[in-house]
């Protein structure tokens, strides 16, 4: 009986010195955790800050900044960090569930020593690299309701359809590249407000003013559709395509398979589909012949379109957006952004080209766009007609067509219905 009872308190007292281990190794962990989240802290500049730093509701319970590689995510939640907490502070933590911590540890393990620890924000990178994600984070939503949680994903993510209902808990914020107006900010130190679309379409010339009593626009615009709407050109001017190849390569040769399914043995077809429609934009679409030319079925070829269109390297446009077409193919296709048109492209860019796809990419941030098949190049919110083409850009198109403007390149100043083309890029 004496020797069951030791053997009882020597596998008690095993069982506790594996339990103070396991929490002094946790410790440990989170304090390299904390001494990466430190190096970063160093290494950001909050010079510049990103518009949408301020339409974020940072004191929400859950909140997920979705994004294209590239755009500048991580950086906006450092910034944030360092805006907010002084150096050291233990109460926040940044990390990526890509971390060799996660080879080890489960999130919910973090969570619980984070928390126990006084933390109260927490901010999570590239969760689509964590293959639980959406459970263990609804249950830290659940378990830790004065817990802040702020978490990043690729545009690809749906995260509202997620394994796990996020819908009621989560608020998401969509990020873009920059806009003409950051893009001025970022690289030109020139801090200008944003305006609406209401204000750029009936105020134009107070904007306009505004632009030409601090820079000549014309010059930087030509310079922005070329360059500049990825962040990382501030760092990296002289391969800044090579950049971009690079990223769009690990979108479809990495995410594609990883969050939409799609087959790797397709990944050569998607690019040749990808290098096709970066020759051809824009894009009056004929599925039947995209299906012959890269050799896939014209529904997957649909699918593939709709996939790299949440992956932001294409807009699908549609003549009309309640149109059961839309379940079945688009009316014309941009390339999400000019850079990557300059980037892709295996021949000289149009002009022309070039301009369409900047108001595409530029109004479709928090506008809905349709191709204007009978009457102007596109239709915004169902209301406003917009023609685009160069400085010596006629009326005759949209003559009688009311609420229509012209989109002009070339031009400073705006002359009645007349505007200059770079005014949509102070949408955001």
């Amino acid at each position: 009986m004496q020797t069951a009872f030791l053997f009882e308190i020597c596998c008690l007292q095993t069982a506790n010195d594996y339990i103070c281990i396991s929490r002094i190794q946790n410790q440990e962990c989170m304090e390299t955790l904390f001494a990466k989240q430190d190096r970063l802290l160093m290494l950001t500049s909050t010079e510049i800050i990103r518009a949408l730093m301020y339409k974020i509701n940072w004191d929400a319970q859950l909140i997920a900044i979705r994004g294209p590689r590239g755009v500048g995510k991580t950086t906006l939640m450092l910034q944030y960090i360092k805006q907010h907490y002084e150096a050291y502070n233990r109460e926040v933590l940044y990390c990526t569930l890509d971390s060799v911590y996660f080879s080890n540890h489960t999130l919910l393990e973090l969570v619980d020593v984070f928390y126990k620890h006084g933390g109260k924000h927490l901010f999570l990178d590239e969760v689509h690299k964590y293959p639980t994600w959406s459970k263990e984070i609804k249950e830290i939503y659940d378990m830790y309701p004065d817990l802040r949680v702020v978490f990043s994903a690729s545009s690809l993510l749906n995260i509202l359809n997620a394994d796990a209902d996020l819908s009621r808990r989560c608020i998401p914020y969509q990020m873009q590249g920059l806009s003409f107006r950051e893009f001025l900010l970022f690289y030109k130190q020139l801090d200008l407000p944003i305006c609406t679309l209401e204000e750029v379409l009936t105020s134009p010339g107070d904007i306009c003013s505004k632009v030409n009593e601090v820079c000549r626009p014309l010059p930087f615009f030509k310079e922005y559709l070329q360059y500049g709407y990825y962040p990382f050109y501030l760092k990296n001017q002289m391969d800044y395509y090579t950049s971009i190849e690079q990223v769009t390569n690990f979108i479809i040769e990495t995410e594609l398979p990883q969050l939409c399914g799609v087959d790797v043995g397709n990944v050569r077809k998607i690019k040749a589909l990808l290098g096709i429609l970066a020759t051809s934009v824009p894009f009056e679409v004929d599925i039947s012949k995209l299906s012959t030319t890269i050799g896939i079925h014209r529904n997957t070829v649909i699918e593939y379109l709709n996939s790299l269109e949440k992956a932001k390297l294409l807009h699908l446009l549609y003549a009309d957006l309640l149109s059961v077409k839309k379940m079945q193919k688009p009316d014309k296709i941009y390339l999400d952004n000019p850079n990557l048109l300059y980037a892709l492209a295996s021949r000289p860019v149009k002009i022309g080209t070039a301009r369409e796809t900047f108001v595409v990419n530029q109004l479709s941030c928090e506008n809905e766009v349709e191709y204007g098949k009978k009457t102007g190049d596109f239709k915004i919110n169902g209301q406003y007609t917009l023609e685009v083409g160069g400085e010596g850009k006629t009326y005759d198109q949209i003559a009688d067509v009311p609420d229509s403007y012209i989109l002009a390149d070339g031009i400073e100043t705006p002359y009645r219905c007349k505007l200059p083309l770079w005014i949509v890029g102070f949408l955001y």
